[in-house]
């Protein structure tokens, strides 16, 4: 199902850069409850804040730890540069896409933080998403470093020590 290639995906994935950043806009400025649903009310809007900082941080950190783990080797599509090298280390060393794990961590946080209860739909979505962009991007991984499979039984994908 992966390996076809999708007229709207471009040669490196330039598609799937589109509708990420699609699905960011909606996360950040889409419609947080469903008509004149009500916030959270206390406690739960105080708890509501202090996990979304905490998980925005969270993910902010390891996104950012992703970026810094990968040097060089940063590009904007899922498509490796043809001067990359494999990186197994850093971020790297606790899951396969601490990038796109980061993201999800802060959007989840964002979800906690704004009380928005469709928010939290976006955040599985975007979930989705990245598993089905990793997908892509793992197959071009595979053909260009011999080692990836090893790595990939060896980390997981998207939530540490789970998935």
């Amino acid at each position: 199902m992966y390996d076809k290639k999708l007229w709207w995906t471009g040669s490196k994935g330039e598609g799937y850069v589109v509708v990420q950043f699609i699905l960011f806009a909606l996360v950040a400025f889409g419609p947080k409850r469903v008509g004149t649903m009500p916030g959270w009310s206390a406690p739960w809007s105080t708890i509501g804040v202090v996990v979304g900082l905490l998980l925005g941080l969270l993910g902010g950190l390891l996104a950012l730890a992703g970026v810094m783990s990968l040097g060089t080797n940063l590009t904007a599509v899922p498509h490796p540069k043809e001067s990359a090298t494999l990186v197994q280390t850093g971020a790297y060393r606790f899951v396969r896409h601490p990038i796109y794990s980061g993201i999800i961590l802060a959007a989840l946080g964002w979800a906690f933080l704004v009380n928005g209860t469709l928010t939290f739909l976006y955040v599985l979505i975007l979930f989705l998403f990245f598993d089905v962009k990793s997908r892509r991007e793992e197959q071009w991984l595979r053909q260009k470093y011999p080692a990836y499979e090893a790595y990939q039984k060896r980390v997981k994908k998207l939530i540490p020590s789970l998935y």
